[in-house]
Protein backbone atom coordinates (compact mmCIF):
# COMPACT_ATOMS: atom_id res chain seq x y z
CA UNK A 1 0.00 0.00 0.00
CA UNK A 2 1.26 3.50 -0.88
CA UNK A 3 2.35 5.48 2.19
CA UNK A 4 -0.50 7.95 2.77
CA UNK A 5 1.55 10.67 4.47
CA UNK A 6 4.14 10.60 1.67
CA UNK A 7 1.39 10.69 -0.95
CA UNK A 8 -0.59 13.57 0.59
CA UNK A 9 2.59 15.57 1.25
CA UNK A 10 4.16 15.01 -2.18
CA UNK A 11 7.33 13.38 -0.80
CA UNK A 12 9.30 11.53 -3.45
CA UNK A 13 11.78 8.70 -3.00
CA UNK A 14 15.25 10.03 -2.18
CA UNK A 15 14.34 13.63 -1.35
CA UNK A 16 15.41 15.19 1.94
CA UNK A 17 12.18 14.42 3.81
CA UNK A 18 12.14 10.84 2.54
CA UNK A 19 15.65 10.43 3.94
CA UNK A 20 14.59 11.97 7.27
CA UNK A 21 11.50 9.74 7.54
CA UNK A 22 13.65 6.69 6.84
CA UNK A 23 15.56 7.50 10.06
CA UNK A 24 12.30 6.95 11.95
CA UNK A 25 11.27 3.75 10.13
CA UNK A 26 8.94 2.37 12.80
CA UNK A 27 7.12 5.70 13.16
CA UNK A 28 6.62 5.77 9.39
CA UNK A 29 5.60 2.11 9.21
CA UNK A 30 3.13 2.28 12.08
CA UNK A 31 1.64 5.66 11.19
CA UNK A 32 0.74 3.93 7.93
CA UNK A 33 -0.29 0.88 9.92
CA UNK A 34 -2.60 3.05 12.02
CA UNK A 35 -4.23 4.37 8.86
CA UNK A 36 -4.72 0.84 7.56
CA UNK A 37 -6.08 -0.43 10.91
CA UNK A 38 -8.69 2.35 10.91
CA UNK A 39 -9.58 2.51 7.20
CA UNK A 40 -8.95 -1.11 6.20
CA UNK A 41 -10.09 -2.80 9.42
CA UNK A 42 -10.53 -6.49 10.09
CA UNK A 43 -13.90 -5.68 11.66
CA UNK A 44 -16.19 -2.88 10.47
CA UNK A 45 -19.24 -4.04 12.41
CA UNK A 46 -19.04 -1.19 14.94
CA UNK A 47 -18.01 1.57 12.49
CA UNK A 48 -18.74 0.99 8.81
CA UNK A 49 -16.36 1.92 6.01
CA UNK A 50 -18.58 4.78 4.73
CA UNK A 51 -18.89 6.16 8.29
CA UNK A 52 -15.11 6.16 8.66
CA UNK A 53 -14.64 7.94 5.33
CA UNK A 54 -17.40 10.48 6.02
CA UNK A 55 -15.91 11.44 9.38
CA UNK A 56 -12.43 11.64 7.83
CA UNK A 57 -13.67 13.95 5.06
CA UNK A 58 -15.34 16.18 7.68
CA UNK A 59 -12.19 16.33 9.85
CA UNK A 60 -9.91 16.97 6.85
CA UNK A 61 -12.11 19.88 5.73
CA UNK A 62 -12.10 21.35 9.26
CA UNK A 63 -8.30 21.32 9.07
CA UNK A 64 -8.22 23.00 5.65
CA UNK A 65 -6.23 20.18 4.05
CA UNK A 66 -6.95 20.24 0.30
CA UNK A 67 -5.18 17.00 -0.59
CA UNK A 68 -6.77 15.11 2.31
CA UNK A 69 -10.22 16.45 1.39
CA UNK A 70 -9.78 15.16 -2.16
CA UNK A 71 -8.54 11.81 -0.92
CA UNK A 72 -11.15 11.19 1.77
CA UNK A 73 -13.95 12.52 -0.45
CA UNK A 74 -13.10 9.93 -3.07
CA UNK A 75 -12.76 7.29 -0.37
CA UNK A 76 -16.30 8.10 0.80
CA UNK A 77 -17.68 7.58 -2.69
CA UNK A 78 -15.64 4.43 -3.25
CA UNK A 79 -16.79 2.84 0.02
CA UNK A 80 -20.47 3.32 -0.76
CA UNK A 81 -21.20 6.80 0.56
CA UNK A 82 -22.83 7.82 -2.72
CA UNK A 83 -22.63 11.12 -4.59
CA UNK A 84 -25.08 13.01 -2.35
CA UNK A 85 -23.35 12.69 1.02
CA UNK A 86 -19.93 14.07 0.02
CA UNK A 87 -21.01 17.66 -0.82
CA UNK A 88 -23.24 17.74 2.27
CA UNK A 89 -20.32 16.72 4.51
CA UNK A 90 -18.12 19.40 2.93
CA UNK A 91 -20.82 22.04 3.38
CA UNK A 92 -21.34 21.01 7.01
CA UNK A 93 -17.59 21.26 7.68
CA UNK A 94 -17.51 24.72 6.14
CA UNK A 95 -20.44 25.74 8.34
CA UNK A 96 -18.68 24.32 11.40
CA UNK A 97 -15.20 25.70 10.72
CA UNK A 98 -13.32 28.05 12.98
CA UNK A 99 -9.95 28.65 14.65
CA UNK A 100 -9.40 26.56 17.78
CA UNK A 101 -8.84 24.93 20.14
CA UNK A 102 -11.75 26.37 22.09
CA UNK A 103 -12.95 25.61 25.56
CA UNK A 104 -12.65 26.26 29.26
CA UNK A 105 -9.57 25.14 31.14
CA UNK A 106 -10.48 23.44 34.40
CA UNK A 107 -7.07 23.98 36.03
CA UNK A 108 -6.78 27.02 38.27
CA UNK A 109 -3.36 27.90 36.81
CA UNK A 110 -4.82 28.17 33.29
CA UNK A 111 -6.93 31.33 32.91
CA UNK A 112 -6.73 31.55 29.10
CA UNK A 113 -10.07 29.90 28.19
CA UNK A 114 -11.59 30.71 24.79
CA UNK A 115 -15.30 30.32 23.85
CA UNK A 116 -16.18 28.87 20.46
CA UNK A 117 -18.86 27.37 18.25
CA UNK A 118 -20.52 24.16 19.42
CA UNK A 119 -21.63 22.53 16.20
CA UNK A 120 -24.85 20.60 15.67
CA UNK A 121 -26.06 18.83 12.51
CA UNK A 122 -29.24 20.89 12.18
CA UNK A 123 -29.21 22.37 8.67
CA UNK A 124 -32.08 21.49 6.34
CA UNK A 125 -29.76 19.80 3.84
CA UNK A 126 -28.04 17.69 6.47
CA UNK A 127 -31.29 16.62 8.11
CA UNK A 128 -32.27 14.87 4.86
CA UNK A 129 -28.87 13.43 3.91
CA UNK A 130 -27.17 12.55 7.21
CA UNK A 131 -28.55 9.67 9.32
CA UNK A 132 -28.85 10.28 13.06
CA UNK A 133 -26.02 7.87 13.81
CA UNK A 134 -23.62 9.67 11.47
CA UNK A 135 -24.84 13.07 12.70
CA UNK A 136 -23.86 12.08 16.24
CA UNK A 137 -20.45 11.00 14.93
CA UNK A 138 -19.88 14.32 13.13
CA UNK A 139 -20.80 16.28 16.26
CA UNK A 140 -18.41 14.12 18.29
CA UNK A 141 -15.68 14.67 15.69
CA UNK A 142 -16.18 18.44 15.72
CA UNK A 143 -16.05 18.47 19.49
CA UNK A 144 -12.82 16.48 19.57
CA UNK A 145 -11.23 18.67 16.89
CA UNK A 146 -12.17 22.05 18.37
CA UNK A 147 -13.23 21.50 22.00
CA UNK A 148 -10.93 18.89 23.55
CA UNK A 149 -10.77 20.99 26.76
CA UNK A 150 -14.55 20.71 27.19
CA UNK A 151 -14.77 16.93 27.10
CA UNK A 152 -17.38 15.53 29.52
CA UNK A 153 -18.71 12.09 30.31
CA UNK A 154 -22.32 12.99 29.46
CA UNK A 155 -21.42 13.79 25.85
CA UNK A 156 -20.69 10.12 25.17
CA UNK A 157 -24.29 9.16 25.97
CA UNK A 158 -25.50 10.92 22.79
CA UNK A 159 -23.44 8.48 20.75
CA UNK A 160 -24.80 5.49 22.64
CA UNK A 161 -28.37 6.81 22.26
CA UNK A 162 -27.92 7.05 18.49
CA UNK A 163 -26.82 3.48 18.08
CA UNK A 164 -23.09 3.53 18.74
CA UNK A 165 -21.69 0.68 20.81
CA UNK A 166 -19.00 1.20 23.42
CA UNK A 167 -16.48 -0.37 21.05
CA UNK A 168 -17.75 1.87 18.25
CA UNK A 169 -17.24 4.99 20.38
CA UNK A 170 -13.67 3.89 21.13
CA UNK A 171 -12.91 3.27 17.44
CA UNK A 172 -14.57 6.52 16.35
CA UNK A 173 -12.58 8.49 18.95
CA UNK A 174 -9.39 6.70 17.90
CA UNK A 175 -10.08 7.53 14.23
CA UNK A 176 -10.73 11.25 14.82
CA UNK A 177 -7.74 11.55 17.15
CA UNK A 178 -5.48 9.74 14.66
CA UNK A 179 -6.56 12.13 11.93
CA UNK A 180 -5.57 15.15 14.05
CA UNK A 181 -2.08 13.59 14.11
CA UNK A 182 -1.93 12.55 10.48
CA UNK A 183 -3.15 15.91 9.14
CA UNK A 184 -0.65 17.82 11.29
CA UNK A 185 2.25 15.68 10.14
CA UNK A 186 1.17 16.30 6.55
CA UNK A 187 0.87 20.04 7.22
CA UNK A 188 4.24 20.27 8.97
CA UNK A 189 6.10 18.25 6.34
CA UNK A 190 4.46 20.26 3.55
CA UNK A 191 5.82 23.45 5.11
CA UNK A 192 9.29 21.87 5.26
CA UNK A 193 9.06 20.62 1.67
CA UNK A 194 8.00 23.98 0.31
CA UNK A 195 10.72 25.76 2.28
CA UNK A 196 13.27 23.42 0.71
CA UNK A 197 12.19 24.57 -2.73
CA UNK A 198 9.32 22.15 -3.30
CA UNK A 199 11.55 19.35 -4.56
CA UNK A 200 8.44 17.21 -5.06
CA UNK A 201 5.25 18.35 -6.73
CA UNK A 202 2.05 18.57 -4.70
CA UNK A 203 -0.17 15.53 -5.30
CA UNK A 204 -2.48 15.71 -8.30
CA UNK A 205 -6.22 15.12 -7.91
CA UNK A 206 -6.07 12.13 -10.25
CA UNK A 207 -3.38 10.39 -8.23
CA UNK A 208 -5.31 11.00 -5.00
CA UNK A 209 -8.46 9.51 -6.53
CA UNK A 210 -6.53 6.46 -7.71
CA UNK A 211 -5.02 6.04 -4.24
CA UNK A 212 -8.44 6.27 -2.60
CA UNK A 213 -9.76 3.62 -4.97
CA UNK A 214 -6.82 1.40 -4.07
CA UNK A 215 -7.52 1.84 -0.34
CA UNK A 216 -11.24 1.14 -0.73
CA UNK A 217 -10.64 -2.00 -2.77
CA UNK A 218 -8.13 -3.30 -0.24
CA UNK A 219 -10.59 -2.61 2.59
CA UNK A 220 -13.36 -4.53 0.86
CA UNK A 221 -11.04 -7.49 0.21
CA UNK A 222 -9.93 -7.55 3.83
CA UNK A 223 -13.47 -7.51 5.18
CA UNK A 224 -14.91 -9.95 2.66
CA UNK A 225 -18.50 -10.88 3.46
CA UNK A 226 -18.48 -8.73 6.62
CA UNK A 227 -18.12 -5.49 4.63
CA UNK A 228 -20.58 -2.76 5.52
CA UNK A 229 -22.61 -4.79 8.04
CA UNK A 230 -22.98 -2.78 11.25
CA UNK A 231 -23.38 -4.55 14.57
CA UNK A 232 -26.98 -4.88 15.69
CA UNK A 233 -26.37 -3.90 19.32
CA UNK A 234 -29.02 -2.87 21.82
CA UNK A 235 -28.68 0.70 23.06
CA UNK A 236 -26.01 0.89 25.74
CA UNK A 237 -25.78 3.13 28.79
CA UNK A 238 -22.74 4.72 30.34
CA UNK A 239 -21.46 2.96 33.45
CA UNK A 240 -21.68 4.89 36.73
CA UNK A 241 -19.43 7.94 36.89
CA UNK A 242 -16.03 7.09 38.38
CA UNK A 243 -15.00 8.55 41.70
CA UNK A 244 -12.12 10.96 41.14
CA UNK A 245 -10.12 13.52 43.06
CA UNK A 246 -9.73 16.05 40.27
CA UNK A 247 -6.31 17.75 40.16
CA UNK A 248 -6.72 21.47 40.67
CA UNK A 249 -3.69 22.55 38.65
CA UNK A 250 -1.37 21.58 35.84
CA UNK A 251 1.34 19.71 37.68
CA UNK A 252 4.40 17.52 37.27
CA UNK A 253 3.05 15.15 39.92
CA UNK A 254 2.02 11.61 38.97
CA UNK A 255 -1.72 11.36 38.29
CA UNK A 256 -4.18 8.56 37.67
CA UNK A 257 -6.85 8.33 34.98
CA UNK A 258 -10.31 6.74 35.08
CA UNK A 259 -12.46 5.82 32.05
CA UNK A 260 -16.03 6.91 31.33
CA UNK A 261 -16.70 3.80 29.25
CA UNK A 262 -16.28 0.18 30.31
CA UNK A 263 -12.81 -1.21 29.49
CA UNK A 264 -12.39 -4.72 28.18
CA UNK A 265 -12.09 -7.10 31.12
CA UNK A 266 -8.66 -8.66 31.54
CA UNK A 267 -10.35 -12.06 31.60
CA UNK A 268 -11.57 -11.42 28.04
CA UNK A 269 -8.12 -10.71 26.63
CA UNK A 270 -6.92 -12.97 23.86
CA UNK A 271 -3.35 -13.25 22.67
CA UNK A 272 -4.20 -10.66 19.98
CA UNK A 273 -5.25 -8.21 22.71
CA UNK A 274 -2.00 -8.80 24.61
CA UNK A 275 -0.05 -8.26 21.41
CA UNK A 276 -1.89 -4.95 20.96
CA UNK A 277 -0.65 -3.78 24.37
CA UNK A 278 2.99 -4.29 23.24
CA UNK A 279 3.88 -4.41 26.96
CA UNK A 280 1.74 -7.08 28.67
CA UNK A 281 1.73 -5.35 32.07
CA UNK A 282 -0.47 -2.64 30.57
CA UNK A 283 -3.39 -5.01 31.04
CA UNK A 284 -3.58 -3.54 34.55
CA UNK A 285 -4.17 -0.01 33.18
CA UNK A 286 -7.81 0.91 32.39
CA UNK A 287 -6.77 3.28 29.57
CA UNK A 288 -5.11 0.51 27.58
CA UNK A 289 -7.84 -2.01 28.34
CA UNK A 290 -10.37 0.49 26.97
CA UNK A 291 -8.39 1.11 23.78
CA UNK A 292 -7.90 -2.66 23.44
CA UNK A 293 -11.54 -2.83 22.30
CA UNK A 294 -9.94 -2.03 18.93
CA UNK A 295 -6.72 -4.02 19.33
CA UNK A 296 -5.30 -3.51 15.85
CA UNK A 297 -5.56 0.28 16.09
CA UNK A 298 -4.08 0.26 19.61
CA UNK A 299 -1.04 -1.79 18.59
CA UNK A 300 -0.22 0.43 15.61
CA UNK A 301 -0.70 3.60 17.67
CA UNK A 302 1.60 2.36 20.45
CA UNK A 303 4.39 1.43 18.06
CA UNK A 304 4.11 4.81 16.33
CA UNK A 305 4.43 6.51 19.71
CA UNK A 306 7.49 4.49 20.74
CA UNK A 307 9.58 5.33 17.67
CA UNK A 308 8.67 9.03 17.74
CA UNK A 309 9.74 9.43 21.36
CA UNK A 310 12.33 6.71 22.02
CA UNK A 311 14.32 6.41 18.78
CA UNK A 312 17.58 8.20 19.64
CA UNK A 313 19.35 7.62 16.33
CA UNK A 314 20.22 11.31 16.06
CA UNK A 315 17.58 13.98 15.86
CA UNK A 316 15.95 16.01 18.59
CA UNK A 317 17.06 15.28 22.19
CA UNK A 318 14.53 13.38 24.27
CA UNK A 319 13.95 16.37 26.55
CA UNK A 320 12.93 18.50 23.56
CA UNK A 321 10.50 15.88 22.29
CA UNK A 322 8.93 15.68 25.75
CA UNK A 323 8.78 19.48 25.84
CA UNK A 324 6.80 19.44 22.59
CA UNK A 325 4.43 16.85 24.09
CA UNK A 326 3.99 18.95 27.24
CA UNK A 327 3.39 22.15 25.24
CA UNK A 328 0.73 20.53 23.06
CA UNK A 329 -0.92 19.07 26.16
CA UNK A 330 -0.88 22.40 28.00
CA UNK A 331 -2.44 24.16 24.98
CA UNK A 332 -5.10 21.49 24.46
CA UNK A 333 -5.90 21.38 28.17
CA UNK A 334 -4.94 17.77 28.93
CA UNK A 335 -3.87 17.87 32.58
CA UNK A 336 -2.99 14.17 32.60
CA UNK A 337 -0.74 14.21 29.50
CA UNK A 338 0.88 17.47 30.60
CA UNK A 339 1.75 15.92 33.96
CA UNK A 340 3.39 12.87 32.39
CA UNK A 341 5.40 14.64 29.73
CA UNK A 342 6.42 17.71 31.71
CA UNK A 343 7.82 15.28 34.28
CA UNK A 344 9.57 13.31 31.52
CA UNK A 345 11.06 16.55 30.15
CA UNK A 346 12.47 17.29 33.61
CA UNK A 347 13.81 13.74 33.96
CA UNK A 348 15.50 14.05 30.55
CA UNK A 349 17.39 17.18 31.57
CA UNK A 350 15.07 20.19 31.22
CA UNK A 351 15.11 22.63 34.15
CA UNK A 352 12.27 21.73 36.50
CA UNK A 353 11.42 25.36 37.30
CA UNK A 354 11.30 26.27 33.61
CA UNK A 355 8.98 23.32 32.94
CA UNK A 356 6.74 24.43 35.78
CA UNK A 357 6.61 27.94 34.31
CA UNK A 358 5.22 26.43 31.11
CA UNK A 359 2.50 24.72 33.15
CA UNK A 360 1.73 27.76 35.32
CA UNK A 361 2.01 30.59 32.79
CA UNK A 362 0.96 28.73 29.66
CA UNK A 363 2.51 28.41 26.23
CA UNK A 364 3.23 32.16 26.01
CA UNK A 365 5.84 31.89 28.79
CA UNK A 366 9.27 33.03 27.57
CA UNK A 367 12.19 30.92 28.81
CA UNK A 368 15.08 30.80 26.30
CA UNK A 369 15.38 31.17 22.50
CA UNK A 370 15.56 27.44 21.63
CA UNK A 371 12.84 26.52 24.14
CA UNK A 372 10.59 29.34 22.92
CA UNK A 373 11.05 28.34 19.27
CA UNK A 374 10.09 24.73 20.05
CA UNK A 375 7.03 25.73 22.06
CA UNK A 376 5.87 28.32 19.53
CA UNK A 377 6.21 25.84 16.66
CA UNK A 378 4.37 23.11 18.57
CA UNK A 379 1.53 25.45 19.51
CA UNK A 380 1.19 26.71 15.92
CA UNK A 381 1.03 23.09 14.74
CA UNK A 382 -1.50 22.21 17.47
CA UNK A 383 -3.89 25.03 16.52
CA UNK A 384 -6.89 24.04 14.38
CA UNK A 385 -6.40 24.59 11.50
CA UNK A 386 -2.62 24.37 11.99
CA UNK A 387 -0.89 27.72 11.54
CA UNK A 388 2.68 26.40 11.62
CA UNK A 389 4.46 28.18 8.78
CA UNK A 390 7.57 29.97 7.60
CA UNK A 391 7.91 32.15 10.72
CA UNK A 392 7.92 29.17 13.08
CA UNK A 393 10.23 27.26 10.75
CA UNK A 394 12.66 30.19 10.68
CA UNK A 395 12.68 30.22 14.49
CA UNK A 396 13.52 26.53 14.59
CA UNK A 397 16.27 26.86 12.00
CA UNK A 398 17.72 29.83 13.87
CA UNK A 399 17.77 27.57 16.94
CA UNK A 400 19.95 25.16 14.94
CA UNK A 401 17.51 22.37 14.08
CA UNK A 402 18.37 20.19 11.08
CA UNK A 403 15.92 18.23 8.94
CA UNK A 404 15.73 15.17 11.20
CA UNK A 405 15.26 17.35 14.28
CA UNK A 406 12.49 19.24 12.48
CA UNK A 407 10.80 15.94 11.66
CA UNK A 408 11.04 14.93 15.33
CA UNK A 409 9.46 18.21 16.43
CA UNK A 410 6.61 17.86 13.94
CA UNK A 411 5.91 14.24 14.85
CA UNK A 412 6.19 14.74 18.64
CA UNK A 413 3.89 17.77 18.63
CA UNK A 414 1.43 16.16 16.21
CA UNK A 415 1.29 12.92 18.16
CA UNK A 416 0.06 14.64 21.29
CA UNK A 417 -2.93 15.97 19.44
CA UNK A 418 -3.79 12.28 19.05
CA UNK A 419 -2.95 11.35 22.65
CA UNK A 420 -4.64 14.38 24.26
CA UNK A 421 -7.94 13.81 22.49
CA UNK A 422 -8.16 10.17 23.51
CA UNK A 423 -7.36 10.95 27.15
CA UNK A 424 -9.80 13.85 27.25
CA UNK A 425 -12.64 12.21 25.30
CA UNK A 426 -12.75 8.89 27.11
CA UNK A 427 -12.05 9.63 30.79
CA UNK A 428 -10.63 12.03 33.35
CA UNK A 429 -7.55 12.47 35.55
CA UNK A 430 -7.49 11.90 39.27
CA UNK A 431 -4.92 12.61 41.95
Amino acid sequence: MTDIIDALTGIATGDVLDVARSRRPEAKRHAQGSFEALFQPLDASHVTLPERAAVALFVARLHGQWAAVQFYGTLLRETGGGDVLEPVIVAEADRASGAGPYGAFRAENAPESVPGLEYAVDSVEASYAVPDRLAAALEHAHFLVFHPRDAARERLQRLLDDGWSTTGVVTLSQLVSFLTFQLRVIHGLTVLREADGGASAAPAAGSLAALASEVAAAAERRLGDAAGKPADDAAEQLPPAPKVDEPARFTQDSLGWKPWLTPLAASDFTEAHYEALVERDRVHMPYFRLLARDPEALRERTLTDMDIFYNTDGGLPRADRELAAAAASRFNGCVFCASVHSRFATEQGADRDDVQRLLDEGVAARIAPRWDALVDATVALTATPPRFGTDELAGLRNAGLDELELLDMVQAGAFFNWANRLMLALGEPTR
